[in-house]
């Protein structure tokens, strides 16, 4: 494979001399058409939706990929210094409108279209979502990466091609079944196979030591299972601005070795059992690891991502530098996303160490000046541990790496506390106990030169709590990052009636400076306007009414409040908060007390991981709540409640443009950020929030009296630890002793008896985590609040107004301007194409 697609040492100059492709109606029109009728070989007879949307994608691919050669010449060329980003989730969404958007090309795309007779969205409603990432941390990462692109910063993105994503979810009888997301069951045309760039990956085995003619102790990684890394690129485009990064994703492949006993034995199967093996690493998005296989799988799926990005990045290097690495650590920066990639450190050493023969000090340098690390999390459940007799025998080599970077850093903290071992064992990569575990949070953070959280109150809980000790040894190596979301994907895309208003009257700079939408303030007492951006609201309300609608049979009335909670679903995000406040106010409704409500539609979106019981248990309980209210007569348009099937990016572009009321009613102190709560501030919905994650800089940026603020704070839920009694909270409250009654007497689950008991207790125990009792009365305060203000239409828009007015600050770019600034240190480059 390697001699098949290698490069030639002398270029042929000529193949790269083309004249430039045109951006034109015409011209984009003829090769429409070429693909269309030569490529893919479509006659005159019945079109194919899916030919069509291919025919557009490669049209627009063609650009891209062109842009993205001349861009990576240019960096290239000028020897700029570059970073890489390595994630196990890119939640990239559809491609077609963002390449639009980004080319400039909407206007000539649907001229093109309208004058075949076709419609622009209805192609673009072809297209799959790309099914690369999980939740929040696979979209950031792709609203990062898109805003490195538009920044023109030297950034190349790094992950898994995953076969099957995120399942596609269906709700049956209330309950979440789970079935594959094959999404690229019909290719995917945006991609680039580079089989001239396939790495080796190491499994297994074991290692020797030699010593070799001139003394130097050589060590071998011997007697493997290895696997190939197939690279696929996705070009990334900057808005309007010539630069295209690139996004390369491995794909698991067997090697060429094939055995010849067990196929001439006649054991077919057998012969071909190391393939199957290889495929699976990257053939499933994060299996379930509830099993060993799945936790060995998942590992599997770490390593071979750090492996093959750092190898792909090294042999750059050796290719144009030969075997001096003096400047590497000036020209090159490795940024882990969470702790998946964290395994890096350890493989970069071993590249170091191993394939490139140099000492551990140097070794050592160069990886603790390139690696930096993003924590995304507080739950220290969630910082992933591996068996130590696992790592031995998937990574032999790379737990005696470990070994020696523990054993060395144990040395320094010592030196730092001495005979202090209660900080040696907390330190420690190492965790003792029954089971050995490697802690990889703590790898990172030592093999880092930074590490920094996503928002300004998780960073600092990460300092006074999960990482205090490393803080107290390295305090300079903490910073923080408040995460961001694309304007570009999450406004002016997903957003058209919001963004050609908010363009007539302020410009169209805020696509990509945010902070220009501050240009709005003096708008928000302007009665024309108001009109004018309420309009635009109830546009993209009578949108998702219509998706409502069509998969849940439910109809939302567009004058009514939209109250929205879509995320993962999870207990520290207090869905059941939620629904808690539903019963209430259907409680209300069914005794006539409807005094000072407002009429209301619910909508709950999210998928709960296949083995989180508690979190499908919610789903059900959503889902029977939502059937019992719809199906009241004495409801009527009061109360509306429905679970949106199978969200993901494209249910977000119509939900978020519709929300009036943004649910972020996480137990403080448990979100390290959201990124939920920022799309819906950008598009002009309220917050209803607590002191939590970003929620707190949001409510910063948009005055406390734009942001619905309830619940205790973090230290309020860490002082009650220990003595937190939900049963006397319950007792003491009217409103939620009956809405607690209702759910124990079955009233939701009248044929299925004790269907909601895991519930029940979990909200009723004293150890609760989540506190969700003791937020219940603040929470209902505030939603009060807001269906007072809702109803007081002039103020509520005046509030949408300024939330969308203070959300520049919620931008990627100024994110990625930051992580450039304090830890990237990179030089934009700009593109010859333009």
């Amino acid at each position: 494979m390697t001699t098949r697609y290698s490069c030639s040492a002398t270029p042929a100059p000529d193949l790269y001399d083309i004249e430039a492709l045109s951006l034109s109606a015409s011209a984009l029109t003829d090769d429409f058409k070429r693909y269309y009728g030569v490529h893919l070989a479509q006659g005159k007879g019945c079109a194919s939706g899916h030919y069509l949307f291919t025919a557009l994608a490669l049209t627009l691919r063609d650009r891209l990929l062109e842009r993205m050669r001349v861009t990576q010449e240019t960096y290239r060329q000028q020897n700029c210094k570059q970073a890489y980003y390595l994630s196990m989730e890119f939640l990239m969404g559809r491609a077609l409108g963002n390449a639009a958007l980004n080319l400039g090309l909407d206007d000539e795309l649907k001229q093109l279209l309208n004058g075949l007779g076709l419609e622009y969205e209805d192609l673009a409603e072809m297209e799959h979502d790309a099914g690369l990432g999980n939740g929040g941390l696979g979209r950031l990462a792709a609203c990062f990466i898109d805003s490195c692109a538009t920044l023109q910063l030297p950034v190349t993105g790094y992950g898994l091609r995953y076969e099957y994503g995120m399942f596609q979810q269906r709700i049956e009888n209330g309950y979440q079944q789970e079935m594959p997301d094959h999404w690229l069951r019909d290719g995917n045309p945006w991609e680039l196979e580079r089989p001239e760039y396939t790495r080796r990956i190491k499994f297994g085995g074991h290692t020797e030591y030699h010593r070799s003619a001139s003394g130097w102790m050589e060590v071998q990684w011997v007697a493997t299972n290895d696997v190939l890394a197939v690279p696929y690129d996705l070009p990334i485009p900057g808005y309007q601005n010539g630069t295209v990064n690139r996004l390369r994703l491995w794909k698991a492949a067997a090697t060429d070795e094939f055995n010849l006993e067990d196929f001439n034995a006649g054991s077919y199967t057998d012969a071909v059992a190391a393939k199957n093996a290889a495929e699976n690493i990257s053939m499933v998005l994060y299996p379930n690891d509830a099993s060993e296989n799945g936790k060995e799988l998942r590992l599997r799926q770490q390593y071979f991502l750090a492996s093959a990005s750092l190898q792909d990045i090294l042999a750059h290097w050796v290719n144009r530098h030969g075997q001096d690495f003096t400047g590497f650590a000036d020209k090159n920066c490795f940024q882990l996303n969470d702790t998946h990639p964290t395994v890096a450190v350890a493989e970069l050493m071993r590249l170091l160490l191993d394939e490139h023969q140099m000492s551990w000090e140097a070794a050592w340098q160069i990886t603790t000046r390139t690696m930096a690390y993003t924590n995304h999390t507080l739950l220290p459940e969630a910082l992933e541990r591996w068996p130590v007799n696992l790592f031995g025998r998937l990574l032999p080599r790379i737990l005696e790496i470990i070994y020696e970077i523990n054993a060395r850093f144990l040395r320094e903290v010592a030196n730092h506390w001495p005979g202090d071992k209660s900080r040696l064992n907390a330190l420690s990569i190492i965790e003792e106990g029954h089971q050995q575990q490697v802690r990889m949070a703590h790898l990172a953070i030592v093999g880092s030169f930074s590490v920094n959280g996503v928002a300004a109150l998780h960073s600092e809980l990460l300092k006074k709590g999960l990482f205090r000790d490393f803080y107290e040894l390295w305090p300079e190596k903490f910073n923080n990052k408040t995460n961001g979301v694309t304007q570009r994907r999450w406004m002016a895309w997903c957003n058209p009636a919001l963004t050609q208003l908010l363009s007539d009257t302020i410009g169209d700079d805020w696509i990509t400076d945010l902070s220009q939408l501050k240009k709005l303030v003096p708008y928000a007492d302007d009665p024309i306007f108001q009109q004018k951006w309420h309009a635009a609201k109830r546009n993209n309300k009578v949108r998702l009414a219509e998706l409502v609608a069509d998969n849940c049979g439910i109809k939302f009335h567009p004058d009514a409040m939209f109250d929205i909670q879509v995320k993962r679903i999870h207990e520290y995000k207090r869905q059941l908060l939620n629904i808690l406040h539903v019963i209430h106010l259907y409680a209300r409704i069914k005794n006539g007390e409807t005094e000072g409500l407002v009429k209301r539609c619910v909508l709950f979106g999210g998928k709960a991981a296949p083995g989180y019981a508690m979190a499908k248990q919610i789903i059900k309980l959503i889902n029977n709540v939502a059937k019992v209210i719809n199906n009241d007569p004495a409801v009527g348009d009061w109360l509306k409640v429905v679970f949106l099937p199978n969200y993901q990016v494209s249910a977000m572009e119509v939900i978020c443009p519709a929300a009036d009321l943004s649910e972020q009613v996480s137990t403080a102190g448990k979100e390290a950020s959201g990124t939920g709560n920022m799309k819906f501030m950008m598009n002009g919905a309220m917050t209803i929030g607590t002191l939590d994650g970003a929620n707190i800089e949001i409510r910063e940026e948009a005055g406390e009296e734009n942001f619905f603020l309830f619940g205790l704070t973090e230290a309020e839920v860490h002082d009650r630890k220990g003595h937190y009694n939900p049963q006397q909270i319950i007792e003491q409250d009217a409103d939620l002793k009956r809405v607690m009654q209702w759910l124990k007497s079955g009233y939701f689950n009248p044929l299925e008896s004790g269907c909601f008991d895991n519930i029940l207790a979990a909200l009723t125990s004293p150890q609760d985590p989540w506190m969700t009792i003791a937020d219940f009365r603040s929470y209902v305060n505030a939603q009060h609040e807001a269906g007072l203000a809702y109803q007081d239409q002039s103020r509520w828009l005046r509030m949408s107004i300024l939330n969308c007015a203070h959300s520049g600050k919620f931008s990627t770019d100024r994110t990625m301007q930051d992580y450039n600034q304090d830890i990237w240190k990179l030089t934009p480059i700009g593109s010859p194409i333009d």
